[in-house]
């Protein structure tokens, strides 16, 4: 057993919380939802160390900086400068076209913070480069964290997302108060439960 999955193994043991996990495609994307607080991305650095594959994953460049810097990108973190977002999709997918086996992990929400919607960069590079999506979460409902399904984008980003909404209609963050309602810029139902347009403060239910 290697020094990841021991660590990972040893923390699940004292945890009072689950780790829950499904089958991982060899080479994809995770989402990770919802993301509300330091812990999420603990918990999904245990979940994967746990599963043993490699991964990388999006941070915000000023993460990558200072003392923290060697640290974040010795887990996997790989820097991302949100102002500069023209080419970085085409990139991302261009780099991983070149790998075998790898997971690309993203909290879509881009904030620990409440927002009217998702960022939509996982989208974007999972139809581009035709990766299935694995949906991982962290539920302080049932106090579990991991994944269980994927799916393969299909390029109609309403029925993609009404999917994912689906999904995890049931599930809250470590701070629910903080959830960010599952919808993309691009979505046109202003029907939907928590699209700005509606009600920006109504939770999916």
């Amino acid at each position: 057993m290697g020094i990841k999955r021991l660590i990972s193994r040893t923390y699940q043991k004292f945890s009072k919380w689950t780790f829950e996990t499904g089958p991982l495609p060899k080479k994809g994307i995770v989402i990770g939802v919802y993301h509300t607080s330091y812990w999420d991305g603990w918990f999904m650095l245990m979940a994967l160390w746990d599963a043993g594959v490699p991964f990388k994953f999006l941070v915000k460049d000023s993460l990558a900086k200072g003392v923290t810097g060697p640290i974040i990108r010795a887990i996997g973190g790989v820097a991302v400068d949100r102002s500069r977002t023209t080419g970085m999709v085409d990139g991302i997918v261009g780099q991983l076209a070149e790998l075998d086996e790898f997971q690309l992990v993203i909290a879509p929400e881009g904030t620990r913070k409440k927002k009217d919607r998702w960022k939509s960069g996982f989208w974007h590079i999972a139809h581009q480069s035709g990766l299935p999506v694995t949906l991982a979460f962290i539920d302080s409902t049932r106090k579990v964290y991991g994944w269980r399904d994927s799916m393969e984008i299909s390029g109609d980003m309403k029925a993609d997302m009404d999917h994912i909404r689906e999904y995890y209609s049931d599930m809250s963050g470590f701070h629910p108060e903080n959830n960010t309602p599952p919808l993309l810029r691009g979505e046109d139902d202003e029907s939907l439960p928590g699209h700005p347009k509606r009600d920006p403060g109504t939770p999916l239910n």
